[in-house]
């Protein structure tokens, strides 16, 4: 079954607010341009972090290589993707994780989550990595991943310490742990430390 999200989309350019239904599917060498222009264009890494992005490009080959999967709107627009990496030198890795700035607080990064979730089980992992932009953190950990360490900045590419974290991947069959929400509908900010 394909996983999907019926989310309200913000009016833009004079269009009025609707819903439109975001499916998930497995992202291919056609969609690499699209995937390099979500990332280099995402506000998360605007000042200090943009050096991290800056000539960034998702190719084909590394999506041939991996598993790459996008979060699609109704028209095929890529609202956010994901890529697994399943045969890194330490522990499968989430490397990459994006969701569209039109598309934040929508739904859609906890969509990509859950199908993160369930190729990974379907891949026979109990965990998987991820080291964290700083900022993403706080959402990470909503939807139950836990920390476990810092990985140290790598300068001049990356200068500065970012977040490890694990995503504990249950056995098929436990029930999903329900995510703490606010009135709308949005996740709840996990508490601080």
């Amino acid at each position: 079954m394909t996983p999907s999200l019926t989310v309200r989309v913000p009016g833009a350019g004079g269009r009025r607010p609707h819903r439109e239904t975001v499916t998930v599917r497995r992202a291919t060498p056609a969609d690499a341009r699209r995937l390099t222009a979500l990332v280099r264009g995402s506000r998360a890494y605007e000042g200090p972090y943009a050096s991290m992005v800056a000539g960034y490009t998702v190719g084909g080959d590394y999506i041939d290589r991996h598993e790459v999967h996008l979060a699609a709107g109704g028209d095929d627009r890529p609202l956010g993707f994901y890529a697994l990496v399943l045969d890194p030198p330490s522990a499968p890795e989430l490397d990459l994780m994006f969701v569209a700035d039109a598309a934040q607080g929508l739904g859609v990064g906890r969509l990509l989550v859950g199908h993160l979730t369930e190729r990974a089980r379907a891949a026979g992992l109990d965990a998987v990595r991820i080291v964290s932009h700083p900022p993403a953190e706080g959402f990470y950990r909503s939807v139950g991943a836990h920390r476990t360490g810092t990985v140290p900045a790598r300068p001049p590419a990356v200068p500065w310490d970012r977040p490890e974290l694990r995503l504990d991947i249950p056995p098929a069959g436990t029930p999903a742990r329900p995510l703490p929400t606010v009135p709308g509908g949005r996740v709840r900010p996990p508490e601080r430390a």
